[in-house]
Order: structure tokens, then sequence, then C-alpha cells
């Protein structure tokens, strides 16, 4: 789960620059390849994880993003996210059993990233015209399948299949801008759990008298078809869960905060905030799950929360890295840090270099139709690489024939 307004992942300091040859060692060497057919080129496809889907207006795939499919770094043994999803894992594993002791949420962590449109939006009640669904914001193979914008796109198959508990990792894909928060490609870990009326009432004083459901109206703490009671319950146990799987992660005395939020699959909706290092920070999104979704799923009888939280946001608080890029790193000296024997040894990122970085002056004009700024970003990442740190818009001009020119600076690693 994801608000599409928040930031993907929390700066924990100002970046230093390193030398690119030491970070991303090669891949100022790396052969850019075939350029791939233009979108709607007759016959043209796109081939991904064994498949090919037509090409069509929709299509806006580059190689720079095509090349990170099917890398799963929260699935690579001893890599930061790797470590952090185990943490997660171990947490609900240990805290929350079923049945004769079996672990109570399951973990779906290699689905594939193409979805439908209908599964990345549709089916999480995001309406036709929300800005979320903008081409400019989203890689599209084409009108119907996409790279998943959120892990939730998973949310209503897993109900359909019967499940109450589970936890969904995966990469995520967005077009962004350039900077050492942002990348095209990050990770997501879900997490959703629903109650039946047994369930939530259970050693409530009178619970049996209590009902899940009722026909009222919508207010700023409850929808219209949950009674106040049972939401009551669910937020608490909600905020229960995330309080203790923080204190798991960041250890205790944590101080937590919750601001609340809109999500158009959640309400009641509500934003996590931890102090660290004296600093608040926002760390995930939550709520109590819309009513209409678990229904349209056949999960009539349940009432449930989820939540969402970005692994990259984590653990550079976590861990103290400073550049989302060093996630994609296979410098030797980067990925050896990471490599403990117990998942919760703590690590503090050492910086592999401190190289002054170089600052270039970009002029140019824009096409006249169908520009949007993420265009530009991608063709800086598809030449530039991971090289490129940070790209800004210095300047914005007019001219009577030529039309709309823009002025931006970029910040390139330097090498030795």
């Amino acid at each position: 789960m994801v608000c599409w307004a928040l930031r993907r992942v929390t700066q924990v300091r100002p970046h230093l620059a390193r030398k690119a040859s030491s970070v991303y060692p090669g891949h100022e060497h790396q052969p850019l390849g075939p350029r791939p057919a233009a979108p709607g080129a007759p016959g043209s496809t796109v081939e991904l994880l064994g498949k090919s889907y037509p090409r069509d207006d929709y299509s806006n795939l580059t190689r720079k993003v095509l090349s990170k499919v099917g890398r799963n770094l929260h699935n690579q043994p001893q890599h930061p996210l790797w470590l952090l999803k185990e943490r997660v894992k171990q947490h609900f594993y240990a805290r929350y059993a079923g049945r004769a002791g079996a672990p109570l949420f399951s973990v779906y962590d290699d689905l594939s990233p193409v979805v439908t449109t209908w599964q990345n939006f549709d089916s999480l009640l995001i309406p036709a015209d929300h800005p979320s669904r903008k081409k400019g914001d989203n890689y599209y193979l084409n009108a119907t399948h996409m790279l998943r914008a959120h892990t939730s796109a998973h949310q209503w198959d897993l109900l359909r299949a019967g499940l109450d508990a589970f936890l969904v990792v995966g990469d995520v894909y967005r077009r962004d801008q350039i900077d050492a928060q942002h990348y095209p490609v990050f990770h997501q870990l879900e997490a959703v759990r629903l109650f039946s009326r047994h369930q939530l009432f259970a050693g409530i004083k009178d619970g049996e008298n209590l009902q899940l459901f009722e026909q009222s109206s919508r207010s700023a703490h409850k929808q219209e078809t949950h009674t106040l009671e049972a939401t009551k319950l669910v937020e608490f146990d909600l905020k229960q869960t995330l309080t203790q799987l923080m204190t798991h992660i960041f250890g205790d005395g944590l101080d937590i905060r919750w601001v609340d939020c809109y999500f158009p699959f959640t309400h009641p909706s509500f934003e996590m905030e931890i102090n660290f290092h004296g600093e608040w920070l926002e760390v995930l999104g939550c709520g109590v799950m819309e009513q209409q979704l678990v229904n349209s799923a056949g999960a009539q009888d349940r009432i449930g929360w989820a939540f969402g939280l970005g692994l990259e946001r984590l653990a550079m608080i976590l861990y103290d890295i400073p550049d989302i890029r060093l996630f994609w790193s296979e410098d030797e000296r980067f990925l050896k840090q990471f490599r403990v024997q117990d998942i919760n040894e703590q690590v503090v990122f050492q910086p592999l270099s401190k190289y002054p970085a170089v600052i270039n002056d970009i002029s140019f004009w824009l096409p006249r139709e169908n520009y949007t700024e993420n265009d530009f970003y991608d063709l800086v990442r598809t030449i530039g690489g991971d090289l490129v740190e940070k790209v800004d818009l210095i300047d914005k001009f007019e001219h009577p024939k030529m039309g709309t020119g823009l002025r931006a600076s970029s910040m390139t690693e330097s090498e030795e």
C-alpha cells in the first residue's frame, strides 16, 4: 500500500559523491544494446520474463528499467534489503502463530512484477481519472499491462484465494525525478490481515453482542458499513502490530506518532512517523481496508487492515545508507558490509570514497507535444546510468519560434 504523494525514501544526511569506478564498477563500459522498437510500431512486442506483450501508444519501458526486472534484490542473501525483509519475516513468524503453531502470515516474495492495469488500479478502487494512473508516472508495457507501481496490486487476488493474513514483498516501478532518494525501481513490503467477528471480539467483555457491520454514514473515523467498535479494534490491532514491528527493527524506546492520511483503498488511513536521531521520519502508510474491496474479493464476513512500507526507505535509515543507487551496487566493498552472522546485527554503512562531483549545465528545447519531466529523467538514466546522481531544473524560457526551453544541471560522480 502506498500514498501517491509520499516521498519514496527518506534522506538521512547529505550525500558525499563517490567515484563511479568504485561504487558502480564497469557500468560506464556497458553497451547500451539495440534500441527497442518505437511504441506502437506494427508487430513490435516487449519481451519480458519469458512472455511477449504487444506494444501500443502506452508502451514506455526503457532499456534501463528492463535491465532491472528480475534482479530481485530482496531475495539476494546478505543484501541489505534481504536482511530487512528477513527481519520483518522473523518478527511476524515469531509473534503471530496460527493453528498448531504454524505461522499465521504467509509470505509471497516472488510474484511477477508484470500486472494488469485492473490489478494495479481498479481492484484497489483507484478512480479512472486519478492522477496516479498517468503514463508519465508509470511504466506501461501496453494499455492493459504494466510494471506494478505498488505491491498492493496483488491484494485482491490473494484475498480472492481465501487468505486472511499475508505479506507481499517485491520490486515496484515508478517514473520519477533523479536524486539520492528516488530511483525508477524500489522495493515494498505489504501486509494484510482480516478478522472474523469471533476473532475480533474474542476476549472483549460482552463481545458476543457486538457486530462488525452496520448501515450508517461515513465519517472521519469509520466507513459507512463498519461499526465504530469494530473499526476501533482493527485500528488498535494495526497500530499495535506496527509499533511492535518498528521496536523490533529499531530497538526499545522508539518515539512514534500517527498522522492522518488519505488512500483510496483504506479508511481511516494513517502514516507512521518515527523519531530517529532527533528527526521525525515517515516510514509507512496503513489503514482499515475499504470494505468494498474486501467484499469484491469474496470476504464479505471479514474486516481488516493493511500496511505498506518501502524497504529502501527503512534500510537507508537503519543502516545509514545515503544514496538509493547504492542498493544496486555490485562493488564488493559495499556488499561485504552486510555479510553478517545474525540478521539483527547492527550495521552502519561505511562510505567507499569521498571524491568531488562533476556539475554539468545543460540547455535544450522541449518537444511541442506529449512531454513530461519524467521523459527527460528516463533519457538521462538510459544514457548516463547510475553515474548521474542528481538533476535540477534551473530555468525555463520561451522562444516565439522554438517554443519552450529548459536549463538543467546534473551532478555526475567523478572517477579517480
